[in-house]
């Protein structure tokens, strides 16, 4: 199957919701084209922003990271999944696994009166300790009625960060968004201005979720019904 073909079955299932594809048609001053798809699809070393294609047939062995955002009824909603492409190495499973685990420590651990920095430092422990690095490019974020709003949502501990912590509350709605690398952190643009990869060429995989924050913890918006 090609990413193109999985773009078109994505378009289909939110046209056929009733919601809009809110990453196709978005603009980015780096890149010369709007972004073509609904969906991005990112394969192996493709951090993030992977654009789908005709051309890119997926093969035994690759990691694929699928991230989809939608809006309905006036709210939108934000996440991703890395899938294997039939078998694959124990070593990109576990990267798959380990950046899984990163989100689920975060809904785990997201409740109002927990602070930001808290749950950052637990999901950048977790992939640190397992050999793997956390992307500093590219963090998650508040959304609503329009995809990205404030705050940002880092995925590890900054001087920035404990500046200007957030303090979780009720009613606070975030997308989640761990991307975690199999060698160092360092990422890069391609020439298309849009589709990110990891600057040594290793893997990277990528989990997303939309979590509400709600008394006694967090509602996973995006959660398979």
């Amino acid at each position: 199957m090609t990413t193109a073909a999985l773009d078109e079955i994505a378009l289909r299932m939110t046209m056929a919701a009733g919601a809009e594809a809110l990453f196709k048609g978005v603009r980015s001053p780096q890149a010369k084209v709007p972004f073509p798809g609904a969906i991005c699809a990112s394969v192996n070393e493709e951090v993030v922003h992977g654009i789908p294609a005709h051309d890119r047939v997926l093969q035994k062995g690759d990691i694929l990271s699928i991230d989809f955002g939608a809006r309905k009824n006036g709210y939108c909603g934000d996440a991703a999944v890395t899938v294997p492409i039939g078998r694959i190495a124990e070593k990109s499973r576990r990267l798959i696994d380990v950046t899984r685990e990163c989100l689920g420590l975060a809904i785990d651990l997201v409740r109002p009166g927990v602070r930001w920095s808290q749950v950052a430092a637990r999901m950048q422990q977790h992939a640190e300790s397992a050999g793997l690095s956390v992307v500093g490019d590219f963090v998650g974020h508040g959304i609503g009625t329009k995809m990205h709003e404030d705050p940002k949502v880092p995925n590890f501990v900054s001087d920035e960060l404990l500046a200007d912590d957030i303090l979780l509350a009720e009613g606070l709605v975030l997308a989640v968004e761990p991307m975690i690398n199999a060698g160092g952190y360092a990422v890069r643009t391609l020439g298309n201005g849009w589709t990110v990869v990891t600057r040594d060429g290793r893997r990277s995989a990528h989990f997303e979720h939309t979590l509400a924050v709600v008394k006694g913890g967090c509602e996973v918006l995006t959660r398979e019904q």
